[in-house]
């Protein structure tokens, strides 16, 4: 007799329609978890095949290697006096940040429709993040000759802060209209259930999360514009690599294929959303390899010609972007509490 399924894994399309509502993916008919499962389910899901498990694992073992790769370059940095390596350590621990966030995002947001959306907030901000972290290493090490003390680089930095509130706040915005556009409800004005439904369509939302990316590929572009002599060495193909991933990974992120095409037959294994974890995981890998040259071959030129970041300058940039985003975070989170459920699940209670 063949083992039953666990129980807070949905096998039933059927099932599934009537529990997961909210929770549902363009295109993936079965693997769904209960939307009301505890914390040692979720945990206990990355062990049991759903359609959630490569997305936790395709980000769960990269955050380790990127966490080694952090320690290691941390353990021979005289972090004290090296401070033309700050921007760098700033960048590998941003980029720790994201992956462990978005593991934690996918293990936990069935726990309940607010405990998914809150998850994902704290994704968009762990995003936002990363991007900041790649704005100041580029800022230190990767623009082009031509550009370096210039007015545009000067305020490279203050732009991505900028940016990564800005974006923070728009991704939790059109969130929290998608969640009362769910629960089917007017009370936060027809601006914010348009917001839900409209701005927050596949399509739109890769467009909201690529704000996310402030400079992980558009000063690639500008390597290409502006090719300066120590600018043109081994990490220009890196930053090109770097940028065809990383469109890539948008096409996926919006397109929902395969699964489009085929509903059901990519729901555990293939689905557009593994993908793009995969993607994102070769471009940061990628990028790294990029910085961690420009930061070498460039050195004595940036030295000479460049206006290095200051402690108070990196530190605040990520202080700041942390205090606003945890604002919008813990604002937008608590907006969620006065949205009413939806009638689904009033009826199920």
């Amino acid at each position: 007799m063949a083992a039953s399924s666990p129980k807070h894994i949905f096998k039933d399309p059927v099932c599934q329609q009537s529990h997961s509502e909210v929770f549902h993916e363009q295109g993936i008919l079965f693997g769904y978890r209960h939307p009301q499962s505890s914390a040692t389910a979720c945990v206990l899901s990355l062990f049991q095949m759903t359609n959630e498990t490569l997305n936790i694992w395709t980000h769960l073992l990269p955050f380790w290697f990127f966490a080694w790769r952090f320690v290691t370059v941390l353990y021979v940095t005289d972090i004290q006096n090296d401070s033309y390596s700050w921007p760098l350590l700033v960048y590998m621990g941003t980029s720790c940040v994201y992956p462990l966030a978005s593991s934690c995002a996918h293990t936990f947001s069935s726990m309940s429709r607010n405990a998914r959306h809150i998850c994902y907030f704290l994704d968009y901000g762990a995003v936002n993040l990363f991007g900041l972290g790649s704005a100041i290493a580029y800022s230190a090490y990767t623009f082009p000759d031509a550009l370096v003390r210039t007015t545009f680089h000067d305020y490279y930095v203050t732009l991505a802060v900028l940016n990564t509130i800005i974006s923070t706040g728009l991704s939790c915005y059109s969130r929290l209209g998608l969640a009362a556009g769910e629960a089917g409800s007017f009370a936060l004005g027809e601006e914010l259930y348009q917001a839900g439904r409209n701005i927050f369509s596949s399509r739109r939302k890769s467009m909201l999360w690529g704000m996310a990316l402030p400079s992980q590929s558009r000063l690639s572009f500008c390597l290409f514009l502006f090719p300066g002599e120590s600018a043109q060495n081994e990490a220009t193909l890196y930053h090109q690599k770097h940028t065809a991933i990383t469109l890539l990974a948008s096409f996926f992120y919006s397109a929902h294929l395969p699964e489009r095409l085929a509903p059901g037959r990519f729901d555990y294994i293939g689905h557009s959303h593994q993908l793009f974890h995969v993607c994102v995981i070769l471009a940061t890998h990628v990028q790294m390899e990029a910085i961690l040259l420009d930061k070498t071959l460039r050195q004595e030129w940036l030295l000479v010609n460049s206006r290095p970041l200051s402690f108070p300058q990196i530190a605040g940039a990520i202080l700041l972007c942390l205090v606003f985003s945890l604002g919008n975070i813990i604002y937008f989170s608590a907006a969620l509490y006065r949205i009413p459920e939806p009638e689904l699940h009033k009826k199920e209670t």
